[in-house]
């Protein structure tokens, strides 16, 4: 007999995988598949570089086109530094939440989805249903395009996608796109009294974050005079440059030999990514230009992470009309975040953003879903698997 999990036991189950980032996936991603094939789903894995963490997916239901995936990604963002009160990789109930790393981003959508495959089965499925798990979404969504690029070349293409990162249960049609850097800054060291004969890292790195703040700031003050259709309903409603991380220097009194920072550009529908990391790698190459006039071993070298596609609203899109019917919800949505709809939409999958919890939940220490979500969502796979069973 296959083993079959409530939801709450199948989240506690995902949960008690720590999956950071950083580490490897692959014993959840071996629970999920013996759990998937015991049910009899075909499962595919795609392997990233070095073999520590691979995407999932699989098949239930005839081998025919025109079916629904659940999608979701396996990595959660670290706990440490953070101020838990419980351990984050139990699940803990309190006053009607459920608290443990990746209860709202996004282990309760992926328990909710793996808990929708036997029921599916038991229900008689007459259309396809696939699950889609991938890695490194936390890393800048960067297991998902092999993994759709697989599922384009293995499986039969389907109808709609349904992305479970939490939006409340409501319909998400359109989100920003982005690009991401690690910036690494070469200087050259001489005593800080003669730094004008050397090339201090730390502040070159300063300068190149005045001009990406000054060019987020040049967006809002654009949009505020002038909103256009396509800033509607985000917020903010403007193409943002954000630095998170920055290391360097080895004294208070030496110009910094080197010096590294992350950035992340959240860019708007109708912008490209491409065309961002294209102005600011500008920036760049000018700056070191002027570098070089003073010491000719400084170097600045912007190293791209990630770039993804905003995810746009689809005319007519076959799995915003879905998740329309299932959820009774018909309001217009934007998020700021990203997510992997516009990967999916990107390889001609009709996608849709639609899962319990709160993203105001997710990355926090105590991180936790309400249980009247983590409800709602399995009545949402309820009523799917009843139209797949039609």
């Amino acid at each position: 007999m296959p083993t079959t999990y409530t939801p709450r036991e199948m989240l506690a189950k995902l949960v008690s995988f720590d999956t950071v980032s950083s580490k490897s996936n692959l014993a959840l991603v071996d629970f999920v598949q013996d759990y998937l094939e015991g049910h009899g789903a075909v499962c595919h894995r795609i392997y990233d570089e070095t073999g520590e963490k691979a995407g999932l997916m699989a098949h239930v239901g005839p081998m025919e086109a025109g079916g629904v995936v659940l999608s979701g990604h396996t990595d959660v963002v670290p706990v440490e530094g953070q101020d838990w009160t419980s351990d984050p990789f139990e699940v803990v109930e309190k006053d009607g939440r459920l608290y443990g790393r990746g209860t709202c981003d996004m282990k309760g959508f992926d328990a909710l989805a793996l808990c929708a495959v036997p029921l599916a089965i038991a229900r008689g499925i007459r259309r396809p249903l696939q699950i889609a798990l991938s890695y490194d979404e936390e890393l800048g969504l960067a297991g998902a395009p092999p993994l759709v690029r697989a599922m384009r070349d293995r499986l039969p293409h389907a109808e709609s996608v349904i992305v479970g990162e939490p939006t409340r249960m409501g319909v998400v049609t359109t989100h920003k796109g982005g690009t991401g850097f690690r910036t690494e800054i070469h200087g050259y060291e001489v005593h800080s009294s003669k730094c004008h004969e050397g090339v201090s890292a730390v502040m070159t790195a300063a300068e190149l974050i005045v001009w990406l703040n000054a060019r987020m700031q040049e967006n809002r003050a654009r949009h505020e005079a002038a909103p256009t259709p396509q800033s509607e309903g985000f917020d903010p409603g403007w193409t943002t440059l954000h630095v998170g991380r920055i290391r360097g220097g080895t004294a208070n009194n030496i110009t910094a030999k080197d010096c590294w920072f992350s950035t992340d550009i959240r860019v708007m529908p109708g912008e490209s990514p491409d065309a961002w990391a294209a102005r600011y790698q500008a920036e760049c190459a000018r700056l070191e230009a002027e570098l070089k006039k003073i010491r000719p071993e400084a170097r600045i070298n912007p190293i791209l992470l990630t770039k993804n596609p905003p995810f746009v609203r689809e005319e007519g899109g076959a799995a915003e009309a879905l998740a329309r019917r299932l959820t009774g919800d018909n309001a217009l949505r934007a998020v700021s975040f990203g997510t992997e709809a516009g990967i999916f939409q990107s390889g001609g999958y009709s996608s849709v953003v639609c899962g319990p919890g709160d993203i105001e939940q997710a990355h926090k220490p105590d991180e936790f879903i309400e249980i009247s979500q983590f409800e709602a969502g399995w009545t949402f796979m309820e009523k799917l698997v009843d139209g797949l069973c039609e």
